[in-house]
């Protein structure tokens, strides 16, 4: 028997199911015939809607993942969790300058109350060092806070597990935002490219565009330079594309 076909026993909701041992926890669910109403959504461990808990045969802890990403475990016992609870605080973003003045103390004084136990970060499906940034926030370093959460997906994980019950995923989400508004230098290029939208300088373009059919579309679409993953210091060779798919 192939490793595809090669079923394990899992525990869904405390029901015993058996599944094909290469499946992820989501994909496992739906072979077992379960439909995904909600905890659903990207697929691809950005969206943060699959939170799973589960423990396996033999083992005191309890622990976490997303189910898009997570595969299954011989007798892992499992359950989903719809969503967790948090307080999320209410504030102007844009126009209110003050915002920038230890924001996170002002509008999450709770975070005050870390234990420092770092189940926060143990929690994290991400690999984030939450208890970190945490930390960070209490020092009033929002850049820090910023770019250590970069890659939360809100699942909320660190909240669940929290003893001193801090949203962490909100205080990163309020510094990441103050961040982005009132303290990171606002990008030359994207003010150039911006101001050239609303002058009307690409109108005419969107508007051939538009009177293309689907399979135009598709064709220009595959023939577009594609950005590579290390972009620093790259253009593009067609500074005018697609102007010369559209003749």
């Amino acid at each position: 028997m192939d490793k595809e076909n090669k079923k394990i026993s899992i525990y869904i909701f405390g029901k015993k199911y058996r599944v094909p041992e290469s499946l992820t926890i989501q994909k496992a669910m739906e072979y077992s015939g379960f439909r995904f109403i909600r905890n659903c959504g990207c697929r691809g461990g950005v969206c943060g809607a699959c939170i799973t808990v589960y423990r396996l045969p033999d083992d005191y802890r309890i622990r976490t993942a997303l189910a898009c990403q997570k595969i299954v475990e011989p007798e892992m016992y499992l359950t989903q969790v719809p969503f967790v609870p948090s307080r999320k605080a209410t504030y102007d973003i844009l126009d209110n300058p003050e915002i920038a003045e230890n924001p996170i103390q002002k509008l999450y004084p709770e975070v005050s109350g870390c234990v420092f136990c770092n189940t926060c970060s143990k929690a994290c499906p991400m690999d984030i060092e939450v208890m970190d940034y945490i930390a960070a926030a209490i020092q009033g370093d929002i850049r820090e806070v910023a770019q250590i959460s970069f890659e939360c997906v809100m699942c909320g994980l660190c909240a669940a597990r929290c003893p001193a019950e801090i949203s962490q995923f909100n205080v990163a989400l309020l510094a990441r935002r103050v961040y982005g508004s009132h303290i990171l230098p606002f990008p030359p290029d994207v003010k150039l490219m911006v101001k050239e939208i609303r002058e009307g300088k690409y109108q005419e373009v969107l508007d051939r565009l538009s009177q293309l059919d689907m399979e135009k579309l598709k064709e220009i679409y595959s023939k577009r330079e594609q950005e590579p993953q290390e972009s620093e210091g790259w253009e593009p060779k067609e500074k005018d594309f697609p102007l010369p798919y559209l003749q």
